[in-house]
Formats: structure tokens, sequence, C-alpha cells
């Protein structure tokens, strides 16, 4: 039997386009030469954010994937735990204030804290900071187990693809015939003729601490590191608690290739930068560090449609760290698209045929 859509990459993205397809009842084959959740997907926060997207289109499919999303993330450690950003500078104090101004207006709640506020909120915070916005519509969950659960009742098979016309799938078992074929293979979507480059991301894991830190926090300048287009290390502090009770540290950005070493320098300053948000971090033991590679579009938007110039051929890609937290509305927007129904969302700016991701 030949399938309606063989989606390719069973990651965040593929699997909430599998999902999404399958609802509206297509015969949907996920295909992934490792199987679901084992490239970006594993190596994330799983964080679901409003807070770090200026008003526009990005933050458009955010409000809409974060209205989705609780009655999508059945078993996956959901967390409406709402987030708190920081500046730790008073230079940085009314940059942030006028982001959050600027995202009450597109109707986000960023409430301003004041420092005796966002220490109620957060006790062991640096008390030293000049300026906190509380953002409810925060939240995180589990990405393995969300992948895993949005795929529920779908085919998948572990085999890699080596080359695609639109109407078909050449993989190391053969060629398999569909109606479409969907790629969604993250910071590898280049093979498929757009520009999607990988931008390497660390994460530091510390022993248990239940309840230390209630909220995700970070520091104001990772706005600003997330819009950089800089090849260059970027490191911004970014601390929160799982449900297991250990600390996820990041964040950190840099380009170069499928390098996945990991490095001292890139540790310690994450080290760093969460200390200076919470103090009390400098005596806890660091258990492990992992690393992945996220997918990386040049104007720091995803593509989400049709490819124009491979009949057949769709994208969902080029979400760069913001995959779990967009993925139900990708999901959504391109089974709209590739049925023909009204999209939810305006899908003008995640064309495939837009300068910066034509290769």
């Amino acid at each position: 039997m030949h399938p309606d859509v063989v989606v390719v990459g069973a990651g965040i993205i593929g699997a909430a386009c599998a999902q999404a397809l399958h609802s509206r009842g297509l015969d949907v084959l996920v295909v992934d030469r490792h199987g679901p959740a084992s490239g970006t997907s594993a190596a994330g926060e799983g964080n679901v954010l409003v807070s770090d997207k200026e008003p526009g289109p990005e933050l458009d499919l955010a409000r809409a994937s974060r209205e989705l999303w609780p009655a999508l993330a059945e078993d996956a450690e959901w967390e409406e735990k709402g987030g708190l950003v920081v500046a730790t500078t008073r230079d940085a104090a009314e940059p942030l204030k006028a982001f959050a101004a600027r995202q009450r207006a597109a109707g986000i709640d960023a409430c301003e804290l004041t420092a005796a506020e966002a220490l109620s909120h957060e006790p062991h915070l640096n008390p030293e900071i000049t300026a906190a916005v509380h953002y409810l519509q925060d939240a995180q969950l589990n990405p393995v187990k969300a992948t895993k659960s949005l795929l529920r009742g779908i085919r998948i098979i572990t085999v890699e693809v080596s080359t695609t016309d639109g109407r078909s799938v050449t993989t190391g078992q053969g060629v398999i015939h569909c109606g479409a074929v969907v790629n969604a293979t993250g910071p590898w979507a280049r093979d498929f003729g757009v520009n999607i480059l990988p931008r390497r991301g660390v994460v530091l894991v510390t022993t248990p601490l239940p309840g230390a830190i209630r909220h995700k926090v970070y520091d104001a300048d990772y706005v600003g590191a997330v819009a950089s287009g800089d090849a260059d290390l970027q490191t911004s502090g970014v601390v929160e608690s799982t449900q297991a009770g250990t600390v996820l540290i990041g964040s950190s950005r840099q380009r170069r290739g499928f390098d996945d070493t990991i490095e001292t320098r890139v540790l310690k300053a994450l080290a760093r930068k969460a200390i200076a948000l919470f103090p009390m971090l400098a005596d806890v033991p660091v258990m492990r560090a992992y690393g992945g590679f996220r997918p990386y579009a040049p104007d720091h938007l995803p593509v989400i449609g049709a490819d124009p110039r491979t009949p057949g051929l769709w994208h969902a890609t080029g979400h760069e760290g913001a995959g779990v937290g967009l993925a139900p509305a990708t999901g959504r927007l391109l089974a709209e698209l590739l049925t023909g129904a009204t999209p939810h969302v305006d899908p003008h700016p995640f064309r495939v045929d837009r300068q910066e991701v034509m290769v």
C-alpha cells in the first residue's frame, strides 16, 4: 500500500506534521534513520515560549501552538510554570521593559515586576537584578515523551532516505511511492534543497534540587542571542528545573557545521551566567552536559509549505531552538496547506520560495 504522505524525520516537528495529517484522515508513514526523537528533539530543554519572540509571524505561530499544546501533551510532563525574564545590569533594564510593552500590545501576558516581587517568585534569584518580567504563558514539557505521544498510532520505519522526487522516497530498503513528501529533517534539511544550517547548543544538568527553581528564568540578553545571525559563540543565562528536580542550564549558540565537540569554554561560560542569576548554584554539582544541532534559517523564521520546484515536496523545518514550542501550529499549518484547508495563521512569511532559504 502506498501512503498518502511520507514524513521524513521523526523529531518533534515531523511528529506534529504526521499527527495533524493523520487526524485529517490521511495515511501517513514516518521514516527516520534513527527513530523517534533521536536528534535535535532529544537535545533541548522542552520549552514552549512566547517570552522570547518579537511581535510578528513567529509570535503568531507560538501563540497558536501554545493554545494547542495542552490537549496534545498527554504523558509529556506538561508544566504551565511560566517564565521570568530578568535584567542583571542597568543598561539592560529599559530594553527589557520596552520589549515587554511591545509584546503586551500584541496580546501577550507580560507583567513587569519589582525586584522584591521577582524574589517572591524565585527566592534564590540574585537580589541585584535591575528589572523583571513575568510571562504566565510560558510552559515546559519533555520533548522526547511529547514526540512519542504525537506519533502514537502512526506507522514509523527506521531507514535512511537518500533522495526524493516529491512522489516517492528512495531509502536503503527500496523506493516508497506516495502522494506527497514532507521534509522535517531539521538541521539536515539542506539535503532537501532549503538553506538550513546546523546551529550548535549545549545544556548543563545539575544534581536534583527539588523546588529550588520554579520558573524558566533567563537573562534579558537571551532574546538578542536568539535573534542574532552571528556564527561565533554566544551564551546567555537560562536556568530551569525539570519534574525530576534536576536543573537545566543554557544557553549557547554557535555555527560550526556538524562538529559535536563539547568545549570547556562553553561549559564555563554557561556556569558563570547561571551563577549570576542564581548565586546558590555555585555549590551545586553538574552531573552531565549534552548538546545538539538546531535548524537555523538565516532570516530566523521557519520554512513551512510546498516547494515550488518539486511538485509533491513540502517542508517543515528551520525552527532553530523553538521547534518544541512551535510544533503543533507548524503541523496544523502544514496539514491545512497540503489538504487545501483555510490556514489558521498567515502562511506567507514561512513560504519556501523566499530568498533567504532557497538554495
